[in-house]
């Protein structure tokens, strides 16, 4: 299991990164991972209820699909977090068919606001949680068109999803980029210049996968921001 604790505009937080250990099922690879995340985590008064994003990743299509309903089926109630799942053969060094990365945050205070806010009608994800002064959205894909049309699409969704979480493009500080590998980035920095100027702090982040949760996207998108209020 890899950790790095920082800061980051005035909150501090604790990722984890670790591919399961190999086991009769995805399911039980999905909840080992978890449970060892949590005890790394109460190694610092913390618990899988400090988390604010979970990225899942599944060897295969079936890897994915198992290992987002088992997590769904871990972080309930107020454990609920910011979430995706890709598929990626290239992420894993070991036999496991699960991997995650986990983001943990400190709480300012002990009555730190935690709003997990589900879509309507629910999803096996969120829609957005609010911690502190932050927003995270879950992933956000398209499944029309080529790049040129889902780009948009999906930046037309955050957008909206920022607004309904109480934050605004202007504030966003993070966005994760993840890309099909049979897709340039060359072509999604030229195709984002397009949109809406970014917000010079704006931290982006781009990866490659294999798979998303559908068979037509080429893109998803995570996005971190602070509350407009």
């Amino acid at each position: 299991m890899k950790k790095r604790i920082f800061s980051w505009l005035g909150g501090e937080f604790i990722e984890l990164s670790g591919e399961a250990r190999p086991t009769t099922s995805i399911e039980e690879e999905t909840v080992s991972l978890f449970q060892s995340f949590e005890q790394e985590l109460k190694a610092h008064g913390l618990s899988l209820e400090n988390t604010v994003r979970t990225r899942l990743w599944g060897r295969d299509r079936e890897a994915r699909n198992l290992g987002t309903a088992t997590r769904s089926k871990i972080l309930t109630g107020s454990a609920k977090a910011a979430s995706s799942s890709y598929v990626s053969t290239k992420r894993f060094d070991s036999d496991a068919r699960i991997a995650v990365d986990l983001l943990a945050m400190r709480p300012s205070r002990a009555d730190a606001e935690r709003r997990p806010v589900e879509f309507q009608p629910p999803r096996n994800y969120l829609c957005y949680l609010r911690q502190d002064s932050y927003v995270f959205l879950s992933g956000y894909t398209s499944a029309t068109g080529t790049l040129e049309t889902q780009v948009p699409e999906v930046i037309k969704a955050v957008t909206a999803g920022l607004m309904v979480a109480g934050s605004v493009w202007d504030k966003l500080v993070k966005m994760s980029l993840f890309l099909h590998g049979s897709q340039k980035l060359e072509t999604l920095r030229e195709l984002l210049k397009r949109g809406p100027t970014l917000p010079a702090n704006c931290q982006l982040e781009f990866g490659f996968v294999d798979g998303y949760a559908g068979d037509k996207s080429l893109l998803e998108v995570e996005a971190t921001a602070l509350a407009s209020g």
